[in-house]
């Protein structure tokens, strides 16, 4: 897999890209925006309901309360993920759970402030190795042009000065992760490209370049940070391998764990969300019943010992097409009045 744009797609498949739109979702502006006056306006790309708030949902709340506009595109429904509460965890909720987390989605974008979320259509690709991978509806399974041209679909409707996307690993793997890069960072140079996805344009929209893209980060410090304090709890670590795995399961975690490293000196944009945009994204987290448990994970120190490590959120810059410092310490920096 390349983070290299492939050559343009054959007719017939650029045909189908410019035919796809996303899926059922929500905005509160139908018509297209560039028939309104434009402000500046982030779009953050996840993979499933929860990935927003966990990753970027200080910055979006921060967005909001800065007057930008904020839209939110989910690529699938989460409907293979795992439920995290034992009451809840049945087969009826696991039918319906794309339903239950798009629920869930709805009341934590009310506690972010956030009004615009789309989904881009894709079912939840279980993980790698897995039955539920192999499904041709899935996110993984989707040709990778035809999902590109959804997202230019969005970019040129909605026309965002700002996209956040993950790494090309995912963060840690997950198929559906590596997907939202891979689309995301096509889309990026796409979507300003009249060769693209022509028959997009011939229905009224037009070519539209983001001018920065970003890619979500947990640095090593914060997460060397957060495993020394479960350790001093007693806690288990999502960094450790399990107490009794084998000398081959250590190698794999130990894989897995260099593969998600991501060394401080590597990040360029650490956004200061403390305040109110914090407090957001503290009840936004727990909106997301099916997949947050309280005495679990990341939550297990409380409210106060939650905020004391999620503060700041952190970026790596991977594209800006204004000029901008080496460091900063906001997503909208080079693009904001003087």
């Amino acid at each position: 897999m390349t983070d290299e744009p492939t050559p343009p797609p054959p007719t017939d498949l650029a045909a189908a890209a410019d035919a796809s739109s996303p899926g059922p979702g929500r905005h509160a502006e139908e018509s297209p925006a560039a028939a309104q006056a434009h402000r500046l306006t982030l779009m953050s790309v996840h993979a499933h309901p929860d990935d927003e708030t966990i990753s970027a949902g200080g910055v979006m709340a921060k967005a909001v309360a800065d007057g930008h506009r904020v839209i939110l595109v989910t690529c699938t429904r989460g409907e293979q993920g795992e439920i995290v509460v034992p009451a809840m965890d049945t087969p009826d909720n696991h039918r319906r759970l794309g339903e239950l987390r798009a629920a869930e989605l709805e009341a934590a974008m009310g506690e972010l402030g956030v009004t615009e979320w789309e989904n881009l259509g894709y079912r939840d690709s279980d993980m790698m190795g897995r039955d539920g991978n192999n499904d041709p509806r899935t996110f993984w399974q989707a040709d990778l042009d035809e999902a590109t041209g959804r997202l230019v679909w969005l970019i040129r409707r909605d026309q965002p000065d700002v996209m956040t996307t993950y790494n090309s690993f995912g963060g840690y793997g997950h198929p559906d992760h590596i997907r939202v890069h891979d689309i995301s960072i096509r889309a990026f140079e796409r979507a300003g490209d009249p060769a693209w996805y022509p028959k997009q344009l011939e229905a009224g929209l037009a070519p539209w370049a983001p001018s920065k893209l970003y890619e979500t980060a947990i640095p090593s410090s914060v997460r060397d940070a957060m495993r020394a304090a479960m350790k001093e709890a007693g806690k288990p670590s999502f960094w450790d391998p399990p107490a009794d795995a084998t000398p081959e399961q250590l190698a794999e975690h130990q894989a897995l764990m260099e593969k998600m490293l991501v060394p401080d000196e590597s990040i360029t944009t650490w956004v200061d969300i403390s305040g109110d945009a914090i407090d957001r994204k503290w009840r936004a987290i727990q909106r997301h019943v099916t997949q947050i448990a309280m005495d679990s994970g990341f939550m297990v120190f409380g409210e106060a010992g939650w905020k004391a490590h999620w503060a700041k959120e952190a970026f790596i810059r991977r594209e800006s097409r204004v000029p901008v410092p080496d460091e900063e310490t906001d997503l909208f920096e080079g693009l904001l009045p003087a």
